[in-house]
């Protein structure tokens, strides 16, 4: 299979075909057969093959949509298992040293270590952010920067702003366990991007969306 044409910049083309599927489902979300086969320019029966493949290994599943008066659509998304392909960065560790943390030093030490980590992200996006004048700009630098730390980053315009995806969260499981890391990043967001715009979250992974995403708009003058 070749790649497709639309495949983001920042996702690293996988050699396997079900792979392909694995990483079209994790950043597109729900898609039928039809549309997987569009996407990788392969027929429709090469796709089903695969589907059913990944399916038996209990990585995909299919729930039927109404599409007007015909047949109902059979679309596909990952399962949970499908989903933790995508790894969770040392998660079993991560947790256990959250733990340690709030048991030795308290919350306020679990603050005070969110906020060291959210100081050494700041200066590493602020460094990526030089010369970046544009809001469109700074975004695909944060994007880029976001990518190379496992979180599948894209944009794409929305309205008079922007829509900022996030398609993997590889800190899932540390973040359910202590939600400052969520909060954190958003702040930062808002921070690195510009005192000129808006930064809210729209989606988020822990809310039992598929992904994380914000909206990025920019500022009302006064």
């Amino acid at each position: 299979m070749s790649a497709p044409d639309d495949t983001p910049s920042w996702l690293p083309v996988p050699h396997q075909p079900a792979e392909r599927i694995l990483s079209l489902l994790k950043t597109r979300g729900t898609l039928g057969i039809p549309d997987l086969a569009k996407l990788l320019g392969v027929s429709v029966e090469a796709v089903r093959q695969q589907m059913a493949r990944l399916q038996a290994d209990g990585l995909v599943e299919a729930e039927s949509r109404a599409a007007g008066r015909g047949r109902p659509t059979q679309i596909w998304h990952l399962t949970r298992e499908g989903h933790a392909r995508f790894p969770d960065t040392h998660a079993e560790m991560t947790v256990q040293m959250i733990g340690a943390v709030i048991s030795v030093f308290g919350q306020e030490g679990m603050d005070r270590l969110i906020g060291a980590r959210e100081d050494a992200m700041r200066a590493a996006y602020q460094d990526a952010m030089r010369g970046a004048r544009s809001l469109k700009t700074r975004l695909a630098r944060l994007a880029e920067v976001r990518s190379r730390e496992g979180y599948m980053a894209e944009f794409r315009p929305e309205g008079e702003g922007y829509l900022f995806i996030e398609n993997h969260c590889p800190i899932c499981t540390a973040a359910r366990a202590c939600t400052g890391f969520c909060r954190s990043e958003l702040q930062l967001f808002g921070e690195v991007l510009g005192p000129d715009v808006e930064v809210s979250r729209v989606e988020h992974v822990l809310a039992g969306a598929r992904r994380c995403a914000y909206a990025v708009r920019p500022r009302a003058r006064a």
